[in-house]
């Protein structure tokens, strides 16, 4: 007997279509099994690919999220891009979307009946020193890091390297089987900083995404890395750009709240478009 589940696509961290990260939306994903979602994440080849189920604690939705390669318990763009997609039909101002990380609210604003821009409230990072920082520069191809190499945990982990220019970032070419050796699931972020401005590259081919072209999860834990280390203020905003190698740029907005005392806010925003409806029949 067959089953029919309709999907969206979005383009995430982007105001127009054709950039950003692509998004799949399963809008009502009860009755798939694990294996099936895994499944349809493999078979659409984007970043994430997610599936909307009812709540079951005291939120909007639930949400699963999967990877060409897995299942991840939280992501940035997955999260933006579901709230846009559900956010017209829920008529909601905030949605608060229920994933193993907690529930993760996202606020939405309008221009009319339109929802232009969404900011997610995301689970704070545990920091901790990457060990295998000479291994991780090599597969990278770079000399050094102008800040610490660390590891942030927002419940997907990502560590983060500093570089001197754009010119630097734009030319990496990382050479992906030792990253795969040295850091395993961990997606790996190259940087450079301008004032507010700052420019991103993310790998993370054991995830099965070799480059993302916006990583709502590793925005947030990079401004407060940024703030830790002094590069900016405590409650300061970045832009992020990211995505422009590969053909998907996108812009994103990060914020981080707290000081001595540790991280007490991150805040991570952006625009989403829809640009396809679909159905897959099994």
């Amino acid at each position: 007997m067959s089953r029919t589940y309709r999907f969206v696509v979005a383009d995430v961290f982007t105001s127009v279509s054709f950039a950003g990260n692509q998004l799949a939306v399963f809008t009502d994903a009860r009755g798939l099994s694990d294996t099936e979602m895994q499944s349809l994440a493999r078979e659409i080849g984007f970043s994430e690919t997610t599936f909307v189920l009812p709540a079951e604690g005291a939120a909007d939705i639930r949400m699963r999220i999967f990877t060409p390669a897995r299942e991840l318990p939280f992501a940035g763009h997955p999260t933006l891009g579901t709230a846009f997609v559900v956010g017209l039909p829920l008529q909601r101002i905030v949605v608060r979307i229920e994933t193993p990380q907690g529930v993760v609210p996202v606020a939405l604003e309008r221009e009319g009946a339109k929802i232009v821009f969404g900011r997610m409230e995301q689970p704070l990072p545990t920091i901790a020193p990457f060990e295998r920082t000479d291994e991780l520069l090599a597969a990278l191809g770079v000399r050094r890091s102008a800040l610490p190499v660390e590891t942030y945990d927002n419940g997907v982990p990502h560590v983060y390297v500093a570089l001197e220019s754009d010119a630097e970032v734009a030319a990496l070419a990382p050479d992906f089987a030792a990253l795969v050796s040295c850091v395993g699931t961990i997606g790996v972020n190259c940087f450079c900083q301008t004032g507010a401005r700052v420019k991103t590259r993310m790998f993370a081919p054991e995830l099965g995404v070799n480059e993302d072209p916006a990583t709502g999860s590793a925005a947030g834990p990079l401004a407060v890395h940024l703030a830790r280390h002094g590069r900016i203020g405590w409650g300061e905003e970045i832009e992020i750009s990211q995505g422009a190698e590969i053909g998907r740029p996108s812009t994103l907005y990060a914020r981080a709240e707290g000081g001595a005392d540790g991280v007490t806010r991150v805040e991570v925003g952006g625009s989403a478009v829809v640009v396809a409806r679909g159905e897959f029949v099994l």
